[in-house]
């Protein structure tokens, strides 16, 4: 971090350090940013910290730029960033502020009230809320990414993959549809890095529409089967697990769930059904490199 800073001030960039102390400061900290006239707040942290920016950005006139320093930086290898924080300042440094459509889900809080969050990597429903909920921020420092691959091998093998409905908007001019499915994710970048790459074909950043994948089955072997054709960039899409592009996406519990259905965005869990996603109506000033096309 104080390499940043150094490189910053030897750029001629005058800056504020703002620190962050726990869940929501860091929406705190983009609006203090905002109300000191900023033109830009870099989010120095992985995915979580860039989300927490975001809920206080979106629909703003100062610029999002991510420097990664978390566990996963889904946003930053996106933008062609890399991992390496004083690499991607000085990508930065020459970048172009771009307005983007930002995603918007609604959903349950843990107490029942109606609640709504932006965000820039993709939302889910279903079993990566589940995994998400289970890695301990501790644990997601001292291990990495060995530990998404233990607690989603115990999903695989312990998850019932319970079924709730969802009701999908593909057009405005077109009908609701709704099907029965056990996990959803939208996606708004072109790709996570890493194992995962282009996990949803024709997703980007600047699209006013939502690419979704639709899981509709219980099948645990059809999911191993996916994620290995993923891990093998060979994944392609069916009726029994579908890439659809859509303007909204409602989800409800099943009559009867044994267990609440998780909801997550950019890797945050956030709470249970009823959910709703869409493109939201706000955009966000977003730091690109001059090398990225989308």
């Amino acid at each position: 971090m104080q390499r940043v800073l150094e490189l910053l001030s030897a750029s001629g960039i005058q800056t504020h350090s703002l620190e962050t102390n726990g869940p929501g400061s860091a929406a705190h900290c983009a609006s203090e940013a905002i109300a000191r006239g900023c033109d830009a707040v870099l989010a120095c942290g992985g995915d979580g910290t860039v989300h927490e920016v975001l809920q206080g950005l979106a629909g703003s006139r100062t610029a999002l730029g991510v420097i990664p320093m978390g566990t996963a930086n889904a946003l930053a290898q996106d933008l062609g960033l890399g991992r390496s924080p004083v690499k991607a300042l000085r990508k930065l440094l020459d970048a172009v502020p771009v307005q983007v459509p930002v995603g918007l889900i609604r959903y349950t809080d843990w107490d029942g009230a109606s609640r709504s969050r932006y965000f820039t990597v993709a939302a889910g429903v279903g079993a990566d809320a589940l995994l998400m909920s289970r890695l301990d921020a501790g644990l997601k420092r001292r291990f990495g990414y060995a530990l998404y691959l233990v607690e989603a091998a115990r999903i695989w093998m312990t998850n019932p993959f319970p079924l709730f409905r969802a009701r999908f908007r593909l057009s405005e001019l077109e009908a609701e549809r709704t099907e029965a499915v056990s996990q959803i994710l939208a996606v708004r970048v072109r790709s996570f890095g890493g194992v995962l790459g282009q996990l949803a074909p024709g997703a980007a950043l600047r699209n006013g529409t939502l690419r979704l994948l639709a899981f509709k089955t219980r099948n645990r072997f059809l999911y191993l089967r996916f994620l290995l054709a993923v891990l093998a960039g060979r994944h392609t899409f069916s009726k029994t697990i579908e890439l659809l592009d859509l303007v909204s996406v409602e989800c409800e519990a099943g009559q009867g769930s044994p267990a609440p259905v998780y909801v997550e965005a950019d890797g945050e869990v956030l709470g249970t059904l009823p959910a709703q996603m869409e493109v939201a109506p706000v955009h966000l000033l977003l730091l690109m490199p001059s090398e990225y096309h989308s």
